[in-house]
């Protein structure tokens, strides 16, 4: 499998799902997933691993290893959508199989939280609408 076309490789990209998609952290991870209207069909993903984490070498073993870590986990992740990894300082000392187990449970309740906002729109109020007289006559 090619990684190249599974890598978000713009910074608005990165931005605009750090922002408006959903969020689940574990201890040494954060997972952001968004659906993005302009997404190419299979889903991207970025890693964000920062300088308190180590130095280049260090950051670019914990980018391999969490690139082999998501890679099987691709097809678990709806089309369409952005998923950003983000470190947490410590990460580096974490066995493989933990982090596996970490990022994996973060990805499964990003992208329950992404199922759940997207499938129920009906049942948040729209905060622009105006209040709805009740048949008791009371404002909700």
């Amino acid at each position: 499998m090619t990684w190249s076309r599974h890598r978000i490789s713009s910074g608005d990209d990165f931005r605009r799902t750090t922002r408006q998609g959903v969020r689940a952290a574990r201890s040494h991870v954060v997972v952001h997933l968004a659906l993005l209207p302009e997404t190419p069909e299979g889903p991207r993903v970025g890693f964000v691993v920062s300088k308190k984490v180590g130095n280049s070498v260090v950051r670019h073993r914990v980018t391999r290893r969490l690139r082999e870590i998501v890679r099987p986990r691709l097809d678990l992740l709806p089309a369409g959508s952005t998923c950003v990894v983000r470190t947490l300082p410590g990460i580096q000392d974490v066995p493989f199989a933990e982090l596996a187990d970490e990022v994996a449970g973060a990805m499964a309740a990003a992208a329950r939280k992404l199922r759940g906002r997207t499938e129920s729109p009906a049942a948040s109020p729209d905060p622009t609408s105006a209040p709805q007289a009740s048949p008791t006559g009371t404002r909700s």
